[in-house]
């Protein structure tokens, strides 16, 4: 899973990047020259079961689950119109969701190629742009659909033509497509196309240090949350300059940064949960004294193919899962007595996996 970060040149998109991952790409004052490259980084998801668990088993090693993150070239207002758009589509596409990053900090080393803080205004332009994008790219695909059918051929497309029809419909009227209530056989019909408002996204408002919890950006907040009613996204305000140094430092220096500042837990460990929510994504766990390893899986994933995440040989020869929910196995205390008061489950090769199940998968090839 990828998730693509997005935004108008100078939001703080970077200095997001290297605060979820970690890194310590540079940032600039100045907007960068257009890209069709992205610097790219594992996102690990923080999971207070896989500590805990981890404390109980005391193993080699612990593992979180994690997604791929790409921090990509700014979308000056304009770009839908320029020449090299398709490498930045063509990296936005890639990702099954974008964190988008809107400008609400006032620096004046840091260049606004707008001119001035205008958050609400900031959203709109881009959110313009992706709209633009597919818009486009629907009517060159529809001429071509027709072209084809009065030769008398493309028949087949008969489905596809009826979607991107729909969706013209929705790009004229200016609005995103991830909202638009596509349904699985719609979406597999336009798949190939990179279409770019259609991913779902995750809006994050990038404040100043002093503004977390002001007034101000409470309304700044408002403000693009009624914008984005109902078009699949979730709106978070977070410092991005606090988060990449507490990123920067030891957990024991890191929690006295946090009580500094009054705060709880790091407003990344926010984004990464509501990111991973918004990719569609649970986590399944594997626990030992080898390894206590959070697995990634799409909602609705069948055992099998949760199986098949640890290795290819334990789908292939899938016998049972033998399953307990985290909650029950905390409460027991340890699996022998979770079992024996009845709370592990033999399950088949259909069973959906839950969120926070702990599996032990048996299997013979």
């Amino acid at each position: 899973m990828k998730l693509g970060i997005i935004g108008l040149p100078n939001s703080g998109k970077t200095t997001l990047f290297n605060a979820l991952t970690g890194q310590g790409i540079e940032t600039t004052a100045y907007p960068e020259p257009l890209s069709s490259e992205a610097h790219v980084g594992m996102v690990f998801i923080p999971d207070e079961r896989v500590d805990r668990l981890s404390g109980i088993y005391q193993p080699k090693k612990t593992t979180h689950a994690d997604v791929m993150c790409a921090d990509i070239t700014g979308f000056a207002r304009g770009i839908s119109a320029e020449k090299g758009k398709s490498a930045l589509a063509a990296l936005v596409w890639d990702a099954d969701a974008v964190i988008h990053v809107v400008r609400a900090f006032a620096d004046d080393s840091v260049m606004h190629p707008g001119g001035a803080l205008d958050p609400a205004g900031d959203v709109a332009a881009l959110e313009l742009e992706l709209v633009f994008n597919d818009l486009e790219l629907t009517e060159t695909r529809l001429e071509r659909i027709e072209n084809s059918m009065k030769k008398g051929v493309g028949r087949e497309l008969e489905l596809e033509k009826a979607v991107l029809e729909k969706c013209r419909a929705q790009l004229e009227e200016e609005k995103p497509l991830r909202n638009l209530g596509l349904s699985e056989e719609e979406r597999a019909a336009i798949g190939s196309l990179q279409f770019l408002s259609v991913k779902p996204e995750l809006v994050v408002v990038n404040v100043g240090e002093d503004e977390l919890d002001s007034d101000e950006t409470r309304a700044t907040v408002a403000a693009i949350e009624e914008f984005y009613q109902g078009k699949d996204a979730l709106v978070f305000a977070l410092s991005a300059k606090i988060e990449m140094e507490l990123a920067g430092l030891e957990p024991e220096e890191a929690a006295l940064f946090l009580e500094d500042l009054g705060i709880a837990e790091p407003a990344r460990n926010r984004v990464l949960g509501a990111a991973y929510e918004l990719l569609g994504l649970i986590s399944f766990l594997t626990v030992g004294e080898d390894e206590v390893r959070a697995w990634s899986i799409r909602r609705g994933t069948p055992a099998v193919k949760a199986a098949g995440k640890v290795h290819s040989d334990i789908e292939r020869g899938f016998i049972r899962a033998e399953t307990v929910a985290y909650e029950d196995f905390i409460a027991a205390g340890s699996m022998a007595a979770a079992r024996d008061a009845g709370k592990v489950r033999l399950e088949g090769k259909d069973y959906t996996v839950a969120d926070g199940d702990i599996i032990n998968f048996r299997f013979n090839i």
